[in-house]
């Protein structure tokens, strides 16, 4: 009976210092408010009747929106930059963790959870993009999407683009800071190859822009994750031209189509085609005759031109795809996103304002990068593994072009020249329970280790947007610097120790950190 007291005691008096906290913490938001910007109807706590809404509208991943999940006992939905500095200024003088989410689309749900009390400090609402055709540059908020961008551009011009991801509901915010890799990549490269100045609030609680931040921080920020410097409030970036018709093709071949002899053909030529042609190939498990499974390579692709262009080229590259015109798309920049979505050609663009997903599940995701091509014996031991495993897909995303020319040292991302493609690894479920969870991320993981002798090595390299916890772990305490340089080499190569040094000069007390957050030198 004891025992079970002292229990209730213990939780009684950690709920009674965590309102306390809480209620200190909200006190010290307000007195930091600005009158012309009061910051109170932006505070959600535990008590208040749209908490739950709020906290769950930007969780992307089911794994992270279970009973068990620490929740944060408040979340700041920022209106206004000064509700940013307020949170900064309050969680250093309280000594709380603070997360920062854009969109939520973090893969391990790094921006909305954590271990200890904890506020998640939301971005959504400062969303403003602000397109200017004359210099083509947008200023875009951290908060906004990426279907927010491509349709405000669109709005202003047929002839303009941005170099980013093809899933709408994706902030900026994270995607902006951690790479932004897309299909227009071969041709422009990533969005941080694209970004000319930006917003901070840094540690001071001073919003900065790349003059004041200087050249170090504005670096950090483009590829290195900006969570780990302070708070990105916008980009500007810098618009790229796009044909008014652009090409769109999805074609799919079995086993029993040949599919090994025509992925090995892919991998001799998809980071050497014309750099207006992007072929992504997924490789996954399929029903095939009699119901056996069989394994089915997927090819889709976006080329900036017409078809005929695009065949032109394909005969003369690729022709073991054996792509006829009447598996080409000619459609308008915008809508190849959709038709990269798996939304209908033809769907209404504003699509692309929402910023609810088409589909919602429980998801594991892991990354590696290809510097050679994988042999014919080779893609049939990684078919026959597929098939055994059955749930897991992989996704390889070509490089070259642009990506082989900006060198390894441009921004914190390094995965540049004598890359042949990225790989994603993903599983999706859609029960819960520990159980089924704890399978499907093992069955991930297994596939990551059979891959092994067909990637990178020394270090096994990582897109760090691909956020992969099974990487490290770093828990920010007197081991931080060691702990972060196991994930950090992965993810940053040679970059990694410049992200320290800048980290250690603007954040020296480690406030902007999370789980795999960039560390301070080791004091």
């Amino acid at each position: 009976m004891l025992p079970l007291l002292l229990i209730l005691l213990v939780c009684l008096s950690l709920q009674t210092s965590e309102s306390a906290s809480s209620g200190s913490f909200i006190h010290c938001l307000l007195n930091h408010s600005q009158p012309s910007h009061p910051i109170s109807s932006a505070i959600y706590t535990t008590n208040n009747g749209s908490y739950s809404s709020v906290l769950q509208s930007y969780i992307r991943n089911l794994r992270f929106n279970t009973t068990e999940t620490r929740k944060p006992f408040l979340i700041l939905t920022a209106l206004h930059e000064s509700h940013i500095q307020a949170a900064i200024v309050c969680a250093q003088k309280h000594n709380l963790q603070m997360k920062i989410r854009s969109g939520g689309h973090d893969y391990e749900g790094v921006s909305y959870v954590a271990e200890v009390p904890f506020f998640i400090l939301d971005m959504f609402n400062l969303r403003s993009i602000h397109v200017d055709l004359k210099s083509e540059t947008a200023w875009v908020q951290a908060g906004a999407t990426l279907g927010e961008v491509y349709y405000r551009i669109f709005e202003k011009s047929k002839t303009h683009g941005f170099p980013a991801g093809v899933c709408p509901t994706v902030g900026v915010g994270g995607h902006f800071s951690g790479g932004g890799y897309g299909n227009m990549m071969r041709k422009y490269g990533l969005s941080v190859d694209n970004i000319i100045d930006a917003q901070i609030v840094d540690v001071h609680g001073r919003l900065l822009n790349r003059k004041s931040m200087g050249e170090d921080l504005f670096w950090a920020i483009r590829g290195g994750g900006g969570a780990s410097f302070g708070v990105v409030v916008s980009y500007q970036i810098k618009l790229v031209r796009v044909p008014e018709i652009v090409t769109v093709f999805k074609v799919t071949k079995t086993l029993e189509q040949n599919a090994t002899d025509i992925v090995y053909k892919w991998e001799q030529v998809a980071n050497k085609l014309d750099e207006n042609l992007f072929i992504r190939l997924i490789l996954d498990v399929v029903n095939g005759t009699n119901k056996v499974k069989t394994g089915r390579a997927t090819f889709i692709a976006l080329f900036l031109g017409d078809s005929e262009q695009l065949l032109s080229v394909m005969k003369k590259s690729f022709p073991e795809l054996g792509l006829q015109k009447s598996d080409c798309n000619e459609t308008s920049w915008v809508q190849s996103v959709l038709f990269w979505t798996n939304f209908p050609l033809g769907t209404p663009n504003d699509v692309l304002l929402s910023r609810i997903p088409q589909v919602l599940t429980y998801f594991k995701r892991k990354s590696d990068y290809v510097k050679e091509p994988i042999s014919k014996a080779g893609l049939e031991l990684i078919w026959k593994k597929l098939i055994e495993l059955e749930y897991v897909l992989l996704t390889f995303n070509p490089y070259g072009g642009r990506m082989g020319e900006i060198p390894a040292e441009a921004v914190p991302f390094p995965h540049r020249a004598g890359n042949l493609a990225k790989i994603q690894y993903a599983a999706n479920w859609n029960v819960a329970g520990k159980n089924v969870t704890d399978y499907y991320i093992d069955l991930t993981r297994k596939l990551y280790k059979f891959m092994t002798p067909f990637v990178s090595k020394n270090p096994r390299e990582a897109f760090f947007n691909y956020k992969d916890l099974d990487l490290g772990i770093n828990h920010n305490g007197k081991a931080s610097y060691k702990e972060g340089r196991v994930y950090g080499i992965k993810y940053f190569k040679a970059n990694f120790d410049r992200l320290v040094k800048i980290k250690t000069k603007v954040d020296p007390g480690n406030f902007f950190r999370n789980e795999q957050s960039i560390p301070t030198l080791p004091n």
